[in-house]
């Protein structure tokens, strides 16, 4: 992930959730990132810390409060939508946000692939689509773990724990690449 600069000030909180403490940063105009767990609270706060210079922790809003709710419940296993969660992209390419737009579409416990992504953009470049996930500031919220190789491999993900993390958000979601049921939902 690439580190982003806030121009106007920026805030962050810690929270806890089903996979660990995780950390969301915003400013005035919305979401500026997202944290995925590190190894300890002291890991994930220098992290944000190094990702946004200047960045200071406060109490979230009510807004950033409902926000870290349907995360949270997220990443419980419950289905949330979190499309319309307000993003501040100031810093991000056009062709990042056309990619995150795409990722935003794709609904908890379902996958694109990085190709199919990159075909609904017009272009041939699978690889293109990957590089603009592994930058992107707002894992779960831009949910790029949702998107994976075509030959079924998980692809990349660069967050701590790399494709155990990955793995471990797509089970969270029971993710599946369309709406046949899986060998388990026919023997229950």
């Amino acid at each position: 992930m690439r580190d982003y600069p806030s121009s106007p000030p920026a805030f962050y909180t810690l929270f806890e959730t089903s996979i660990g403490l995780c950390g969301l940063a915003w400013n005035e105009r919305g979401v500026v990132g997202f944290q995925l767990p590190e190894d300890d609270a002291s890991d994930t706060r220098g992290r944000i810390a190094k990702r946004f210079p200047g960045i200071f922790e406060a109490p979230p809003p009510p807004d950033v409060q409902g926000i870290i709710a349907d995360v949270t419940a997220l990443l419980r296993g419950e289905a949330r939508d979190l499309s319309t969660v307000l993003l501040d992209m100031e810093g991000v390419s056009d062709f990042d946000r056309r990619v995150y737009e795409i990722a935003r579409s794709i609904p908890p416990g379902r996958v694109l692939t990085y190709g199919e992504i990159a075909s609904r953009l017009g272009i041939n470049n699978a690889r293109a689509i990957g590089q603009a996930l592994g930058r992107n500031p707002f894992a779960v919220i831009v949910p790029c773990h949702r998107v994976v190789a075509a030959s079924g491999k998980l692809g990349g993900f660069s967050a701590n724990g790399g494709a155990t993390t990955k793995r471990r958000l797509l089970a969270i979601e029971d993710a599946r690449r369309d709406e046949s049921p899986t060998l388990f939902d026919l023997i229950s």
